[in-house]
């Protein structure tokens, strides 16, 4: 009954929780010189480069379609300047990985040196597929980082996609101001992981994905990737009850072909949308920190909207929202049970024009971000543990999704003329991710067998953090085996088009349940329900699906899984 109770007083705070404070509207942070005052007439922005040969509204020639002064004058730079490498005078180009690491390991070294510093740690994620470092800073309230158990910890994450550098810009400037800044005193409610450069080869290289043509930011499920495992260990490790992913959208190029009309947002925000996602995970993401961080860009002269994106399909003109699938890190932090929040900034394509303005925009997202999960705290920490409790308790019971699509609709999406910078209102068909059209449902298992030789699916899901019990002995399990009833291939897909792939093709299958006693082996696997994790097993093993384990050749056949339907009666032993 105590838990009940707990659970109730929990609900009811969730159910109208105060209200944040906004955070400053320009937050402090190091600056290597004010900046000058926007000049009334702006240059037009670099030239971006675009499919399409024909003629665009205004006499702009599509073949090298560049940012008009009307455009450019829509976005002057902000009032400060920020000291990472990229903005030294006359650096040709963005912070590269070299500098990444010597300012880290800079910062990292300052606190050591300088007496009552916050403990900041120099953390190697990983590495990338060409061998280049993945560095990370761990920010705590304690010189030596002892007891982060005792405040929620906040993760965020940039440039997962090579040619996105604005976050990773942004990301430096926030480490400086949690290290030396006006920042430091979050620390003594929260604690801070900065990985400011996921994907370095792409950075390297100016190019989205990864150096074997992978999409970091499709690969969270199946951790094909060394980039995409140094997050998961990361999360594994550090259990972060918020994870910001910066990123940047295209400007020009599609938009300017099907709609006549240029991008206009300084930032685009969501949050997870995947089936099976806690809905008190959605409600604090609103409440708790897109209504305050909507009120700080705001406050600070800087647009905003929804997430949304287009197809590469010139002749496709439906508008969607951020994906549905349990792919990306947004929805895969999401069914972790984090508050797991994207944030763009209008840069792919523009190459450094208005790079400052970018920069600035995710600064000060990240600290909205931040200062609402300071404020929040002992909120995040109590609604983490009743939502990993609630999971773990639905084992057995109910109902779950298989699969779920974004809901058809209609949008009047604001964007700019790309000869004047006026406003320009385009009534689009829009795929709104809000609310999900259930498209699959079935009764939700106790857990799920896996047969003795699927030791790849089972080193990911121990990778993703989930736990796994291997059979001691053999025994009879109560269950429902899979019948393939249909087979094809295709290519995984996205609502922006086919998702790079090295693998190429996916299965797709079609299924039947037939219940049945079945006889499995010791050294198989159980991947119970009963845990916090439960709702991204069921992304991973309900083999019917684009991003399923099985789908992509990581379970062998649906002979060797099953779906268990009581709790086993066979002595087992957790995986370590």
């Amino acid at each position: 009954m105590r838990l009940g109770l707990a659970a109730l007083a929990l609900l009811a705070g969730c159910a109208a929780p105060p209200r944040t404070a906004a955070p400053p509207a320009s937050p402090t942070v190091p600056r290597a010189a004010a900046a000058p005052a926007p000049s009334s007439t702006a240059t037009p922005a670099a030239t971006t480069s675009i499919a399409s040969t024909e003629a665009a509204p205004g006499g702009l020639p599509r073949a090298w379609a560049t940012e008009s002064s009307g455009v450019a004058a829509r976005f002057p730079d902000p009032a400060v300047r920020y000291a990472t490498p990229a903005f030294a005078p006359q650096h040709p180009g963005y912070t590269s990985n070299a500098e990444l690491r010597s300012f880290l390991q800079s910062l990292a070294r300052d606190a050591e040196d300088a007496p009552n510093a916050p403990g900041v740690k120099l953390l190697q994620a990983g590495s990338s597929q060409t061998g280049v470092p993945i560095p990370a800073l761990l920010f705590t309230h304690e010189p030596r980082g002892a007891d982060l158990a005792a405040r929620p910890t906040v993760l965020l994450i940039a440039q997962q996609h090579g040619d996105e550098p604005a976050g990773a810009e942004a990301l430096l400037a926030v480490s400086q101001a949690l290290a030396q800044g006006s920042l430091r005193p979050l620390l003594e409610r929260i604690n801070v992981i900065v990985l400011p450069r996921a994907n370095p080869d792409g950075a390297a290289a100016d190019h989205r994905l990864t150096a074997s043509a992978i999409d970091l930011n499709r690969d969270h499920l199946l951790l094909r990737t060394p980039e995409a495992q140094a997050q998961a260990q990361l999360v594994r490790e550090y259990q972060p009850v918020v994870v910001v992913d910066s990123h940047e959208y295209t400007v020009i190029g599609r938009y300017l072909d099907k709609f006549d009309a240029v991008q206009r947002f300084d930032a685009l925000f969501q949050y997870a949308t995947v089936a099976n996602l806690p809905g008190f995970v959605t409600k604090a993401s609103e409440e708790w920190f897109r209504q305050p961080l909507l009120q700080s860009l705001q406050a600070a002269g800087l647009s905003a909207e929804w997430y949304y994106t287009t197809s590469t399909d010139v002749a496709d003109k439906k508008v969607s929202m951020g994906g549905v699938q349990a792919d990306t890190g947004r929805n895969v932090n999401g069914l972790r049970n984090a508050i797991s929040l994207l944030v763009e900034t209008r840069g792919v394509g523009l190459g450094r024009v208005h790079l400052a303005r970018r920069v600035h925009t995710h600064v000060v997202a990240v600290t909205s971000v931040l200062t609402s999960a300071a404020a929040r705290a002992p909120d995040l920490a109590k609604l983490r543990r009743f939502i990993d409790a609630d999971v773990a308790a639905q084992a057995c019971k109910g109902q779950l999704v298989v699969e779920a699509a974004a809901t058809p609709s209609e949008y009047a999406l604001l964007m700019l003329d790309p000869v004047s910078g006026a406003d320009k209102t385009v009534n689009v068909a829009w795929d709104s991710a809000l609310q999900l059209a259930q498209q699959r449902q079935r009764a939700r298992p106790c857990g799920y067998w896996l047969g003795a030789d699927q030791l790849d699916a089972v080193l990911r899901l121990r990778g993703l953090g989930v736990r796994v019990m291997r059979l001691d002995a053999a025994g009879t399990l109560r269950a429902e085996a899979y019948t393939e009833t249909a087979r094809e291939t295709g290519a995984r897909a996205d609502v922006r088009g086919t998702i790079a792939d090295a693998q190429g093709t996916t299965l797709r299958v079609k299924v039947a349940l037939q219940p049945l006693l079945i006889e499995v082996s010791a050294g198989s696997y159980y991947v119970p329900l009963d845990q916090p994790l439960a709702n991204l097993v069921v992304a991973a093993l309900e083999p019917d699906t684009q991003n399923s384990y099985l789908a992509n050749r990581i379970v062998g056949s649906v002979d060797v899984q099953a779906r268990v339907l009581g709790r086993p009666d066979v002595r087992m032993t957790a995986l370590p």
